[in-house]
């Protein structure tokens, strides 16, 4: 008999890089994903910056991406990270999917259903960001 994975609920939201807020243009640079019953939270990120500078030629994507690098620093619960990566992995998922007028912002939060978040991630990046 074989061992059945257990099908496991979780919530993403997709984060996106808003080089000019007042525009409302966005490019998806990356995604949350939070699995409470395999104690998961992680972020997947991938900047292109050509897509950004044809958004706003003069964005900083040096900046955009140390604001990425912040958000896995949450994710992973690192104490570079101060107080926002301080609390528990879905306090860190609601504070991350706040909303936000900032350069970088992230969708609603979407749920579904999977055996492996590590790999439903990579799914997703593959999907909607890549």
């Amino acid at each position: 008999m074989t061992a059945r994975a257990s099908i496991l609920s979780f919530d993403y939201a997709l984060l996106r890089a808003v080089p000019r807020v007042d525009r409302g243009e966005q490019v998806n640079v990356g995604a949350l994903l939070y699995c409470p019953g395999a104690d998961f939270l992680g972020a997947a990120i991938h900047v292109d910056a050509d897509r950004l500078r044809m958004l706003d030629p003069d964005i900083d994507v040096d900046m955009v991406a140390a604001a990425l690098d912040a958000i896995r620093a949450i994710c992973a619960g690192d104490p570079a990270a101060g107080r926002a990566g301080a609390g528990t992995r879905g306090a860190r998922f609601g504070w991350l999917t706040a909303p936000r007028s900032t350069v970088i912002q992230t969708s609603a939060v979407h749920g579904g259903l999977t055996t492996d978040p590590a790999a439903e991630l990579k799914r997703l990046m593959g999907r909607l960001v890549h």
